[in-house]
């Protein structure tokens, strides 16, 4: 576990900035009144979690390859951070929706049914926390591979 105490520390740090994540649209009462905004700014939370990946990679890059990685190496090391996250996010999702916003998914479903975007029962379907949990590790899954991907290229060392 010592060769991915950066990845850990990095995970923590996305970890903990979901959950403040959550904390401000709460506070913006993307959870009340201000609901149908809810999910496009949820999805401005990748323009923060993008920097993360820069800082982890290039802190492995610096403090573990002494100033040089290989593409693969940083690709690697944004897997193993985007693992790290994928198994907090449960967690996240769970306090998330038990303790920041308890009534986010009885909201969510009224607003969605209201608005004649989904069925009474498509609503329950999908926002539940069995699904969100299902949703935010599939969704981490496919922004970590392909933002580490990219980060990684960014941050290679130039060959001599």
């Amino acid at each position: 576990m010592k060769n991915f105490a950066i990845e850990i520390k990095w995970a923590i740090a996305a970890t903990v900035l979901s959950l403040l994540w959550i904390f401000l649209e709460k506070s913006l009462g993307l959870y009340d009144a201000n609901l149908k905004w809810q999910p496009l700014f949820s999805m401005l939370i990748g323009f923060v979690v993008i920097p993360l990946y820069y800082l982890a990679i290039r802190d492995k890059k610096k403090n573990f390859y002494n100033g040089i990685i290989t593409w693969k190496q940083g690709f690697f090391t944004g897997l193993i951070m985007t693992f790290f996250i994928m198994i907090s996010s449960p967690l996240c999702q769970y306090l998330s929706h038990n303790f920041i916003a308890p009534d986010f998914f009885e909201k969510a479903i009224t607003y969605t049914v209201n608005s004649k975007r989904m069925t009474q029962t498509d609503a329950e379907a999908y926002f539940n926390l069995n699904s969100y949990i299902t949703q935010s590790v599939s969704m981490m899954l496919s922004f970590g591979v392909i933002i580490s991907g990219i980060v990684s290229y960014l941050l290679k060392s130039k060959n001599n």
